[in-house]
């Protein structure tokens, strides 16, 4: 028999313990310890929501890499490689890879009688996956792409559709600054919003033959291809992976090929995310720190109700380890009790927003209507055990207290 688990037992039972001094104060301590993992789960999962959201939206205009020319820039007026690589079919078969499709680039104007906006037409094949956009569509369809023809029609943002005062189905001029200047005539049978707005109110989606034929390129020319993996945290693994695969290999006209990655593009909106980690882990420790030093004060609160006890353990043999196990055990007990009464509390708050979307916000400047949640169970595993463990070791200092109490001293005490 487990004599110092049997004790702790008697010691957190409701039978013995509501009627001591020290029940309020061990509640406030579970409380606290409550408070703290409904906070720490509320924080994890909306920063982790929020990265993947803002993360995913990023992903579906550029996918997580792009393999180009060489050559190219910053600028979204390209220098063309062949779509027929050599390497092609041992890119898609790369463990991780979910999907490759070609495209080309074009800066140009959209203009109708009154108004006109600056646009980067995003041209794109019949293999493209419209997943993504799809996921966003508010008005019309999807762009179908054939062999044969050229489509006229294009996928433009709500904000693009909304400065060209246009709706689906009516039709814009749209101008590309060249030598000559060329003009194209586009009709709009989609709309889609992502509220990523730095995005949104510059990509036009159209067939990628009206841009290699504006660019004068050969049939088998393109800006490059786009590569989406399954997971975005191994990006920078696959791009050493299929910058090898590339490297292995010279173009047919001598050029050279280069891989990059999303990131690379956005560093600025992947800096920003990467800057909440940091408030992900100040919110931790603090809760951490709150939630030990209340469960501190209450097990010496339970300690010093407990001196009678601690005293009649000792003379009849009760080592101080094993003493303080007793109360290493109700520490247990306790922080156990608050850890679910927490986990309730926070992942039942992160449901109701999660399907429900009760906190909004300002889409303008957060990128999102409402706040995202992502509950993982791999994260509320490793907070659970982590917290558990933390208290737990914060624990042993108070718990040694029960060595500088001594058998005659409890005597004299009662």
């Amino acid at each position: 028999m487990n004599t110092e688990l049997y004790l702790a037992k008697r010691i957190v039972s409701k039978k013995h313990a509501k009627h001591t001094f020290s029940r309020p104060i061990v509640a406030v301590a579970i409380g606290g310890i409550a408070l703290g993992i409904a906070v720490m789960i509320l924080s994890i999962a909306i920063v982790t929501g929020f990265k993947n959201e803002i993360t995913n939206k990023v992903v579906g205009f550029g996918s997580h890499l792009q393999i180009v020319n060489f050559d190219n820039n910053t600028s979204y007026e390209t220098y063309p490689i062949s779509k027929s690589q050599t390497w092609l079919s041992e890119l898609k078969q790369i463990e991780g890879v979910e999907s490759v499709n070609m495209f080309i680039t074009k800066a140009g104007i959209a203009k109708t009688d009154e108004d006109l906006q600056g646009v980067i037409f995003k041209g794109i094949d019949n293999d493209f996956d419209w997943k993504f956009f799809k996921q966003y569509l508010t008005e019309g369809d999807t762009l179908l792409i054939s062999d044969s023809s050229r489509n006229n029609g294009v996928v433009v943002s709500a904000s693009i559709a909304n400065a060209l005062k246009l709706n689906v189905g009516d039709s814009f001029s749209a101008y590309f600054i060249q030598e000559p200047p060329r003009m194209r005539k586009f009709t709009i049978i989609g709309i889609y919003e992502t509220k990523l707005e730095d995005l949104d109110k510059i990509f036009v989606l159209c067939d990628i033959k009206h841009l290699r034929k504006l660019n004068d390129w050969k049939d088998d020319e393109i800006t490059g291809f786009e590569v989406k993996i399954q997971d975005f945290s191994k990006t920078m693994d696959m791009e050493i992976k299929v910058s090898r695969l590339v490297g292995n290999y010279l173009s047919a006209d001598g050029g050279m090929i280069k891989v990059k990655s999303i990131v690379e593009d956005y560093p600025g909106i992947f800096d920003w995310l990467s800057l909440l980690d940091i408030n992900v882990w100040v919110i931790l420790i603090l809760m951490l720190s709150v939630a030990g030093f209340n469960m501190i004060s209450g097990l010496l609160v339970i300690i010093l109700e407990r001196v009678n006890m601690i005293g009649i353990l000792k003379s009849i043999g009760a080592s101080n380890v094993k003493v303080a196990k007793v109360f290493i055990y109700v520490a247990g007990f306790l922080i156990s009790r608050g850890m679910l009464i927490g986990n309730i509390i926070g992942i039942g708050l992160c449901l109701l927003q999660k399907y429900f979307g009760i906190i909004t916000l300002d889409a303008d400047s957060y990128y999102v209507s409402v706040v995202p949640i992502n509950l993982d169970l791999i994260h509320l595993l490793l907070l659970n055990i982590g917290s558990l463990v933390i208290t737990l070791i914060m624990m042993i200092l108070p718990s040694m207290l029960v060595s500088k109490i001594s058998p005659a001293e409890t005597i004299r005490f009662n």
